[in-house]
């Protein structure tokens, strides 16, 4: 769950979404369901993750699948962690 949480975090401060990050879950959409979330904010988001957890993403290995959730988003951000 530190991922999930982490991961709140840096939509909090990315979208500018305050205590409403706080109440995502792993099956909270996201894109298409946060208005400040759009393709722009994406970005920033990949930003601020590959910051935070210290992590790189390849443009070839980010689409909007990864993005539905923030389950998904955890997953995604877990795979690059480890591998």
């Amino acid at each position: 769950m530190e991922t999930v949480d982490r991961l709140k975090g840096v939509l909090r401060d990315a979208l500018n979404i305050g205590a409403r990050a706080d109440a995502l879950s792993p099956s909270s959409r996201l894109l298409g369901a946060i208005p400040e979330f759009d393709s722009m904010a994406v970005v920033t988001v990949l930003t601020m993750i590959e910051d935070d957890f210290g992590v790189a993403f390849d443009d070839d290995e980010v689409s909007a699948e990864i993005f539905e959730t923030l389950g998904s988003l955890a997953e995604f951000v877990e795979r690059k962690k480890t591998g």
